[in-house]
């Protein structure tokens, strides 16, 4: 498990690094000022607490908590709260910087931040975990609130640690106040599809993509590399709307077969044995070689660096849907850009989440819980036009979506900052 644990931290940190390297020729393209490059380079408020801790030992442990509040321009800052053994103050500048451009890019009225606490979750149990999260909640709480900043899930966290954010958040204010944080239960004010919402909406932009290009694919084949919770439910999804999914894979490695594979059956299948693998009529194949089959529809929902200088050239897909954080290097981005491959970039493509969290937050403060029509539309319509803006720009100019992404967003912060009277 401590494997794991290494690939989240590297995987974050390769977002955030790749991300900034493109960043710098957004900049020069959009000739901004040393003032505005100032403004985008710092965070605005960082916070580092240290809080004992009453462990089942007996003893008492002191541990370390960070929140990063990026820019507020657009609104309160949003982003995850995540626990891990190497985390570190800079990583996360780099992420709540990487929530408010996403943000910004999907045209949500929030600013970025994160946070968490260096912890190995593996090694405690469950009550000092829960010791630990409310512990960090009394050291904060005068940072946080539903128009401050609102924590969600992020690595090794989940609703139930919401839940606990929550309560004692609660217990502080003395009132109920269910929009301090997202990503909660249904039952204590979550909102629909929030489970599903990070695959949906890059299916919602995936299908925009697809009425752009030239050339019609009828029944065209989709190859994704990651079964866990984004990978198995983008698969589900496009499964049930009779898209043919010709190849996946988990950590173990990956199935093909060309005719299609039925994702209901090979969910059970999984269950039951722990992989894909063996799964009846396909043949196995590693997951280096799922990215270059032959395919036109690639989405890679796994981990980062996984397209890059040395298999680019040898992808045959059409598309590539990024739902996985920063799974494709700046050189085979630049190379598949010259291929003619459109590459859907993961800080629009990943967005849903943060949509629908969005989403949450807007039900919570208006006590006006949707249904799941209307979470489906309007998470529908955000995603679509995210996707209208960034194609929009990517046409005019020529340029790859990823950095026609990150020009839209940048741009909308900028704005944001210039009608404060902060430029």
């Amino acid at each position: 498990m401590q494997n794991n644990i290494e690939r989240i931290h590297f995987d974050s940190m390769n977002t955030c690094n790749m991300c900034m390297m493109e960043l710098e020729n957004v900049y020069e393209t959009l000739v901004l000022s040393p003032e505005e490059i100032d403004l985008l380079d710092m965070p605005k408020r960082t916070f580092t607490v240290h809080f004992p801790v009453h462990m089942d030992s007996g003893e008492t442990k002191m541990f370390i908590g960070h929140r990063v509040q990026y820019n507020d321009a657009r609104g309160p800052t949003k982003g995850g709260i995540r626990y891990h053994p190497e985390l570190d103050l800079d990583g996360l500048k780099n992420l709540a910087f990487l929530m408010a451009i996403k943000c910004a890019l999907v045209n949500i009225p929030f600013g970025g931040s994160k946070g968490g606490i260096i912890v190995d979750t593996k090694k405690i149990s469950r009550g000092e975990l829960e010791r630990i999260t409310r512990a960090y909640v009394r050291e904060v709480s005068d940072i946080m609130g539903p128009f401050k900043d609102i924590p969600a899930p992020d690595a090794y966290t989940d609703e139930r640690v919401m839940v606990w954010i929550l309560d004692e958040f609660e217990r502080i204010r003395g009132r109920h106040v269910p929009a301090i944080v997202t990503g909660k239960p249904i039952e204590l004010g979550g909102s629909q599809v929030r489970r599903i919402s990070t695959a949906l909406g890059g299916v919602y932009v995936l299908e925009e993509a697809l009425q752009t290009i030239e050339q019609e694919m009828r029944s065209p084949c989709v190859a994704i590399q990651g079964f866990g919770n984004v990978g198995r439910n983008a698969a589900k999804i496009l499964h049930e709307k009779g898209y043919r999914i010709c190849a996946i894979s988990d950590s173990s490695g990956g199935i093909r077969n060309v005719n299609g594979i039925d994702i209901l059956k090979l969910m059970e299948h999984k269950e039951q044995t722990g992989s894909v693998l063996g799964f009846p009529d396909t043949t196995e194949i590693s997951n280096e070689e799922l990215l270059v089959s032959d395919c036109d529809i690639l989405i890679p929902a796994a981990l980062s660096k996984q397209i890059g200088k040395d298999n680019a050239a040898d992808i045959k897909a059409k598309i590539i849907l990024e739902l996985a954080n920063a799974p494709t290097t700046l050189e085979a981005s630049r190379l598949l850009a010259e291929m003619g491959i459109m590459v859907i970039p993961d800080i629009l493509a990943n967005a849903g989440g943060v949509v629908v969290s969005y989403f949450e937050w807007i039900q919570n403060l208006n006590q006006d819980y949707w249904k799941e029509e209307k979470v489906l539309e309007r998470l529908k319509y955000t995603m679509t036009t995210a996707f209208a803006n960034t194609h929009n720009i990517c046409a005019d100019e020529k340029c790859s979506m990823r950095k026609a992404a990150l020009q839209f967003a940048v741009r909308s912060i900028l704005h944001a900052e210039r009608l404060r009277g902060n430029l």
